[in-house]
């Protein structure tokens, strides 16, 4: 599988999910604020989940790690910076996710749980400025936006690889011959 050029995709994902510097900076500033209440996002997402029998079978025997884990992404998600290795970061949660079979409608429901925590989280914290807790949850569903959209293309280079190897199969072709050829019309 080609690796994408994680620069082009962080520049098509912020444009896509309007995560702008300005929203950035804005969820980085407001970090301070949620930081020591992001255990409430995690702890509901994971409760939600637990209580859905689709998606126990995911979790189960391995929740404290997968609660460690989300956490720490968290943190970073509304601390930044959401660069070129964030980006990265997120294609292979991405991929980790395709490889052990994660249906890809969980990726958008779970995104949906934490948004839903998260409008909890941050208009109970900016009760008194209404104007800060909508930029703050604008900023907040941008960069969760953009998470998605990335971890999501994993799925789309996961689905296109897994077609590719069933036409070299039921054609016969040689990858090195298909390679050539896709060479050939490059130019």
């Amino acid at each position: 599988m080609k690796t994408p050029d994680f620069n082009k995709l962080m520049i098509y994902a912020r444009a896509f999910s309007k995560y702008t510097p300005e929203r950035e900076a804005t969820l980085v500033e407001a970090s301070r604020d949620m930081l020591p209440r992001l255990a409430e996002v995690t702890e509901n997402f994971y409760a939600t989940l637990q209580s859905m029998p689709e998606t126990r079978s995911y979790i189960e025997d391995r929740l404290d790690a997968l609660k460690g884990t989300h956490h720490h992404w968290l943190e970073g998600l509304i601390s930044g910076p959401c660069d070129v290795n964030y980006t990265e970061a997120m294609y292979k949660v991405g991929d980790v996710h395709v490889k052990v079979n994660l249906p890809v409608e969980f990726m958008a429901g779970g995104i949906c749980l934490i948004q839903d925590s998260f409008i909890a989280l941050v208009t109970d914290i900016y009760a008194d400025d209404p104007a800060r807790a909508r930029a703050v949850l604008e900023a907040t569903n941008a960069a969760l936006g953009f998470s998605l959209m990335v971890m999501q293309e994993s799925y789309q280079a996961s689905s296109l690889a897994e077609e590719l190897e069933k036409f070299l199969a039921i054609t016969g072709m040689s990858r090195t011959l298909f390679n050539n050829l896709a060479e050939a019309y490059k130019t």
